[in-house]
């Protein structure tokens, strides 16, 4: 019998936290939340002070047993869940609902936090216990509160007015404005074409480059050249006032220094794995997590990485010893600064975390641990470790050079170059940067020749380059998520979810690193930003997330907040109960169909994107076709509709005489013959197939079939086919099973008939199921209700109805 009962949210947690604290103390996981709102309308009482209707997970009920078995075996209980609101949350609703059950009456619960996982950190978070803090409880459930608000209200809205299955959240809807408005930016993004000249010039043998920045007098700017007469004037002009020689006008030298960045915080964290490892937010969040809760190095389990949720970038005094000590131990004492740096955060709250993302101890190098990681740790491990030893390293030095080349009294060039006399941090760790192109823009060893005022050097040729403006690139996932924290939409915790729910959604698909609205995005974007604009404002989703951290702080009360939100948002929900679907669907006019003279235009419907030959107002019915998997509304073109009613192609006749014909049913794209059907592989495009390949796709279907025949009645059609779930008879139509205690030689046509008419007249097995499980469903409920006693709410008992 263990006195002590420790609960952490993992398994892994529980591991590692057992080793340190001994016999009298058991760890059990709680897998997460134990709890979360009933899957219902209703469940936060908007008529009833913002009343919470909890009910236990599913998927954790037995966790939860194993809780409460174990419990009943110990004196105090111990709540070890992650220091910020999500793991308060769940010791908060894990102790509700204990006591519900009354099993808390005499017994001590402790909160205790720690940022590492270690055996140090661990005990003494053991020696310092609290209460759990309301504040942090009280901000999680205004959060879950107003996400469950705007999903369950608004959700449905869109249901009936776009596309069914569709959902809008609170903070993705913000993230999906940004993605759309960057797709809209590059949409009507037009080039501007300019010239840039570059003199390559020779010193001592030694060349280098130089780029015009003065011409006849007057400053060159970016579209000074702005086409191919005005670049070759230019180039004529400058080698003829320059004769062949530049003149060294002025030279400027200097001593650069550059600072390293500060360490990790989740978002940045983020953003690194991603442009340095190609790692999504979510893998890096999960490599993340598995460094902190503890992975066995050698028979020792330990956390690596202190905790990965954090606005804060500051460093605890002993990590900065430890720190310091290992800089002089791997890169030398000269590359330890006088003093520690000491970098300071943005974020009012910093999740309240204390620290920024570092290894539990710098002394545990990556090389000498890699062995004992999967590939995604080890990587993710030593970018911490690497991020977190540069920070504290000496500053890299540059010596730089401006140097001025005139050819003539009018015209001059300019050459920067820049040698990395000590590296410093860089050795270690050099910083990457979004740039269009996705790489580094780094400049920082570009050599010049020794020069002074009054030299000459060589002009060898002068180059006229031409260049278009580009458009704003995509977001990537490093950019998005820096855009997120630049704007205060989300919090580090959220960002991986709201990238994941998009891309679940496909609301956004990701095109290499790119990410891309898809049709269904940019309509639910433009259904918000029309009807609902305030709540995918970015400056209100930042100003309620404010509002969140100062519950957190104790500033603030939840359900003040809560009603302040609701009021104008439910009204704005029932304003907007009378749109149209025309009014809410994003309708693209392509032209005018040559055939008919009917409009052509591009649209969402129920089943998805399509293109339409006339109007519901025409005497004749409008004619649909749905869009390729590569087309969009946004871009198809009035070729590429009309194409798309080509279906079905007529391709020939097979050698009997029946038509061959191909088109797109319900279940893909197939070609016809006669009344046979056959489907066409994945590579194989229905707008682009010929008969010859037609013909290939048929005799393949005919000749497995005549495998799998295993009799055939002479011309009626009737067979009897090997199936994957045993024999069955078919006329090409219907279907029907050979019954279990018939041999298949024994049955006869007239059987197979009457087995085919039984089976043509029996319910569909599907309707069977789903009357039983509504029928289970329902029995479940009633058992429910009968068993359960009270509805958890916050610090509030609710009596069964």
């Amino acid at each position: 019998m263990s006195k002590n009962l420790v609960i952490v949210e993992s398994p892994a947690k529980a591991k590692t936290i057992k080793k340190y604290l001994g016999k009298d103390f058991e760890v059990l996981a709680s897998y997460g939340h134990v709890r979360d709102l009933v899957p219902k309308d209703g469940a936060v009482d908007v008529t009833n002070g913002f009343e919470m209707k909890y009910q236990i997970i599913d998927r954790n009920e037995k966790h939860v047993r194993a809780i409460i078995s174990a419990l009943k075996q110990a004196d105090e209980l111990w709540l070890a869940t992650d220091p910020d609101r999500e793991g308060e949350a769940i010791s908060w609703h894990l102790v509700e609902l204990l006591r519900e059950k009354g099993l808390l009456k005499a017994k001590p619960v402790k909160r205790v936090v720690f940022y590492e996982i270690t055996q140090r950190e661990v005990q003494k978070a053991i020696q310092n216990p609290r209460d759990i803090s309301d504040d942090l409880v009280n901000a999680q459930q205004a959060r879950r509160a107003l996400d469950y608000l705007v999903g369950f209200n608004l959700s449905p809205l869109l249901w009936r007015k776009v596309q069914s299955g569709l959902s809008a959240g609170r903070v993705q809807s913000p993230a999906l404005r940004l993605i759309c408005e960057r797709e809209a930016q590059i949409k009507a993004f037009e080039p501007r074409e300019y010239w840039t000249l570059l003199a390559l010039a020779d010193k001592g043998d030694q060349k280098f480059s130089a780029k015009l920045v003065e011409l006849s007098g007057k400053k060159v700017e970016q579209f000074t050249l702005i086409n191919t007469v005005q670049a070759l004037a230019a180039k004529a002009t400058l080698e003829k006032a320059a004769n062949g020689t530049l003149h060294v006008a002025a030279v400027d030298k200097k001593q650069r220094r550059r600072n390293p960045a500060p360490p990790f915080t989740t978002s940045t964290l983020q953003q690194e794995a991603n442009r340095k490892l190609g790692f999504s937010a979510s893998r890096t969040m999960r490599a993340a997590q598995q460094l902190y809760e503890g992975v066995d190095i050698g028979g020792e389990t330990v956390g690596l990485i202190t905790y990965m949720r954090t606005d804060s970038v500051s460093l605890a005094q002993d990590a900065l010893v430890d720190i310091r000590a290992t800089i002089a131990r791997q890169f030398g004492a000269d590359q330890v600064p006088d003093e520690p740096r000491f970098y300071k955060t943005k974020s009012k709250n910093a999740q309240e975390a204390h620290e920024a993302v570092r290894p539990t101890s710098a002394t545990r190098v990556p090389k000498q641990i890699a062995g004992m990681l999967t590939p995604d740790q080890a990587k993710l491990y030593e970018l911490i470790w690497k991020r977190t030893m540069a920070c504290q390293m000496q500053q890299a030095v540059f010596d730089t050079v401006t140097v001025e080349l005139r050819a003539g009294a009018d015209n001059a060039f300019r050459a920067n170059g820049s040698v990395l006399v000590e590296p410093g941090f860089m050795a270690v760790y050099n910083q990457s940067v979004d740039t269009p192109s996705g790489k580094d823009d780094d400049d920082d060893d570009k050599r010049l020749p020794a020069m002074n005022v009054g030299d000459t050097v060589t002009l060898l040729n002068v180059n006229a380059d031409q260049h278009f403006t580009e458009p704003p690139p995509r977001y990537t996932e490093a950019s998005l998520v820096k855009t997120l924290e630049e704007y205060d939409i989300g919090r580090p915790s959220t960002y991986a979810s709201i990238i994941s729910v998009l891309l679940a959604r496909d609301y956004v698909r990701l095109d290499g690193k790119a990410f891309t609205p898809t049709d269904v995005g940019m309509i639910v974007n433009k259904f918000l930003t029309d009807h609902f604009s305030r709540y995918v404002d970015y400056e209100f989703t930042a100003h309620l997330e404010d509002n969140l951290d100062a519950v957190s702080r104790g500033e603030k009360q939840w359900k003040p907040l809560l009603a302040e939100f609701w009021q104008p948002f439910k009204q704005q929900i029932d304003d907007k109960q009378e749109l149209s679907r025309q009014e809410v669907s994003e309708a693209r006019q392509l032209g005018t169909d040559p055939a008919s003279g009917k409009p052509v235009s591009a649209r969402l419907g129920r089943y998805g994107p399509f293109v339409q030959i006339g109007t519901k107002e025409d005497e004749d019915k409008p004619r649909f076709a749905s869009l390729r998997a590569n087309q969009r509304i946004d871009t198809i073109t009035l070729d590429a509709a009309l194409a798309l009613f080509e279906l079905p192609r007529q391709l020939g006749q097979l050698p009997n005489g029946e038509d061959v014909s191909v088109n797109i049913g319900r279940f893909g794209p197939y070609v016809r013959h006669g009344g046979s059907f056959v489907s066409l592989k994945k590579e194989d495009d229905p707008y682009t197939i010929e008969l010859p390949r037609a013909i290939e796709l048929i005799e393949q279907k005919a000749a497995a079939l005549a495998a799998a025949t295993l009799k055939t009645f002479g011309e009626s059609g009737l067979r009897i086919i090997k199936g994957r779930f045993g024999p069955y008879i078919t006329d090409g139509t219907r279907r029907a099973p050979v019954p279990k205690n018939r041999e298949v030689d024994s049955i006869t046509a007239l059987e197979c008939e009457a087995y085919l008419a039984e089976a043509a007249k029996a319910p569909k097995k599907g309707a069977r199921k789903t009357t039983a499980a509504k029928k289970t469903a329902v029995r479940k409920t009633a058992t429910k209700k009968t068993a359960t006693k009270k509805v958890a709410t916050k610090k509030t008992t609710v009596k069964k109805a």
